[in-house]
């Protein structure tokens, strides 16, 4: 699946302010970029660095007035989101090193509170992908999406309180659930073809079967068509936009995802 996305934000700067971007789409065995354009209008110095999980940064100074952050990118993604019914749980002892860190509680990700919660609503599954896909159905039934309704990151805890939240949000209380389960998960944060709607959007991935799969509560069925840009343990280690100062917000933001 030959996919175009494009994303645009402006911001109005007050004073000389320094931001961390993460903006560009991630290589690796889901997807694969084929081309990309990365403008920043007023042009300035830009440094771009790899954080600690893989992603693509870009470190800069914004200057006073309006600083725009145009991104486009032609990104072929496998045409089906692949599922795993009774896929086994990866004892601990045989997870690979860099996945123990999607284990463990994290800011938005209050995992060690979710232990009776997780185990009763998955007393009947198989250990493993069918206790995932139990989670995932349940925050679909239970927990409401309702788009642009939050600005704040809210914590699995909160979510789990008010019953309702934004696809991130959604996605901490899925990766909380798993982790207390000892089933590692991470966020994600990319594109969705067709989402409604358009916007940047947020999933969870989780560890069983021995490879990572695929859970997006806030979508009625798997579709295809997600463009991953990063992977973090939580909202807060993979923010499109990092800046340091007073806060701005985007004045202007555009997203679209079409076939390319």
């Amino acid at each position: 699946m030959r996919l175009q996305t494009h994303c645009e934000l402006t911001f109005l700067i007050e004073i000389p302010t320094p931001f961390i971007l993460m903006l560009r789409p991630k290589n690796g065995e889901h997807q694969r970029t084929i081309s990309e354009e990365y403008l920043l209008f007023p042009s300035v110095p830009a440094v771009e660095f790899t954080d600690d999980y893989g992603n693509f940064c870009l470190r800069l100074i914004a200057p006073i007035g309006n600083f725009t952050v145009f991104t486009s990118a032609v990104v072929m993604t496998k045409s089906f989101i692949e599922q795993h019914p009774g896929g086994d749980f990866v004892e601990i002892q045989n997870l690979p090193d860099n996945v123990f860190k999607y284990l463990l509680p994290s800011r938005y990700c209050e995992s060690d509170r979710f232990g009776e919660m997780a185990t009763l609503l998955t007393v009947n599954q198989h250990p493993g992908y069918d206790q995932v896909q139990e989670i995932e159905n349940w925050l679909r039934n239970t927990i409401r999406y309702e788009p642009h309704s939050s600005f704040l990151h809210l914590s699995a805890i909160e979510v789990n309180q008010q019953q309702t939240g934004v696809c991130r949000d959604l996605a901490h209380l899925g990766i909380a659930l798993c982790r207390s389960l000892s089933i590692p998960a991470r966020m994600v944060v990319g594109y969705l073809y067709k989402l409604e709607p358009m916007e940047l959007h947020a999933w969870f991935e989780a560890y069983v079967a021995g490879r990572w799969y695929t859970f997006d509560a806030t979508q009625p069925f798997k579709k295809d068509g997600y463009v991953i840009i990063g992977y973090g343990r939580d909202a807060a280690d993979v923010a499109i936009y990092n800046q340091f100062g007073p806060a701005v917000s985007p004045i202007r933001q555009s997203v679209s995802v079409q076939m390319a």
